[in-house]
């Protein structure tokens, strides 16, 4: 029988700092952010007398999320709809962990730990782990095209221009901090503004309270914040080259164990994208029951056309390179790498 079990709740920022010390020789970029901790919900875990196959393993899966405790993308849909089970049960794979976290580097924290074996997350804190040396290998491209809404606390900045001598926040190592720092340098303010680490569930708070002049926003928040008032001032949508991808990455030893995973999981992906293509109610139906977002909010964040049907299409891969080459440019990333070292292919099985 496959299983889920979760991750849930947040520790302290004192106790992450305490928690992460131990990694400043490896991740300085990450020690940025807050860090979530570990609980299982033992009424989700399989029985222990469940009769499974001895060559049989359990998938830890690491996610983002605002607070629940399912992924709500193409692998939270494939896992609803029972596509994942029995293409993961081929490759050896008898149960999943899910574990979900606040942000990026965070789940980078954990793949070095080797607390999870895939994580499905932005682009930009991949890039980052694996420019550390953080052993994973890319096996499919989850969504592409992700927009970021820079959005202004009310009677704020109307422009990106007024943002000079001010505050900004968002999630350091982030897609959504790839764009923020994009776009001040490509408006030549980049100098001019402060930049602040803050997590998408404390942006509203921030902003109303004055502490922020605005906030790069991601999937959810975005829209969400928008409907609650809050001015849009730019968008990455208007800047094709900053928009993110969100993707998915294995570690080089479950890979090691399970080497035709990626083929199995694709498969499932492929089946699941297709799927919510084909019944676009009762996907966002699920999406925001599950994450709680009015399904207005998750219509404008999740359009359909961002999740690919193949694990690596063009436009997404460009997206990628743009991306690595930026975040090397700018000192973010410590060392540079191909992607295609990187991408896991059906021929390097």
């Amino acid at each position: 029988m496959l299983s889920f079990a979760f991750r849930a709740g947040f520790v302290s920022h004192k106790q992450f700092l305490l928690k992460l010390s131990t990694l400043v020789a490896f991740v300085p970029l990450l020690l940025t952010t807050a860090c979530s901790s570990s609980s299982t919900l033992s009424n989700e875990v399989s029985s222990p007398k469940a009769s499974v196959p001895s060559n049989t393993a359990t998938l830890r899966l690491g996610f983002i999320s605002t607070g629940y405790q399912v992924p709500v993308g193409s692998a939270g849909w494939a896992i609803h709809q029972g596509i994942l089970k029995p293409e993961l049960q081929k490759a050896g794979i008898s149960d999943v962990r899910l574990e979900n976290f606040p942000n990026g580097p965070d789940l980078n924290e954990a793949l070095i730990a080797g607390e999870v074996d895939i994580g499905v997350y932005g682009d930009t804190p991949a890039i980052l782990a694996r420019a550390q040396g953080i052993k994973t290998r890319l096996i499919n491209q989850d969504q592409v095209g992700m927009n970021v809404w820079l959005l202004a606390k009310k009677n704020g900045p109307h422009s990106v221009a007024e943002l000079k001598g001010q505050k900004v926040a968002t999630s350091k190592g982030s897609y959504m901090y790839r764009y923020l720092i994009g776009l001040l340098q490509e408006s030549g303010i980049a100098n001019q503004v402060t930049v602040v680490h803050l997590l998408p569930r404390d942006a509203q708070v921030a902003l109303e309270r004055g502490e922020i002049a605005a906030f790069a926003a991601p999937i959810g928040t975005g829209p969400l914040l928008l409907a609650k008032g809050f001015p849009v001032i730019d968008e990455a949508d208007t800047h094709p080259n900053l928009s993110g991808t969100s993707v998915t990455v294995i570690t080089e030893a479950f890979l090691a164990k399970h080497p035709d995973f990626p083929q199995k999981w694709n498969a499932a992906i492929t089946k699941a994208v297709k799927d919510l293509k084909a019944n676009p109610q009762a996907y966002y139906k699920f999406h925001a029951e599950v994450s709680r977002y009015p399904i207005d909010v998750v219509r404008a964040s999740y359009p359909l056309d961002q999740f690919p049907e193949e694990p690596f299409p063009t436009k997404g891969l460009e997206l990628l390179e743009g991306t690595k080459k930026f975040l090397i440019s700018q000192g973010l990333a410590k060392s540079d790498f191909k992607l295609t070292d990187w991408r896991f292919t059906e021929q390097q099985r």
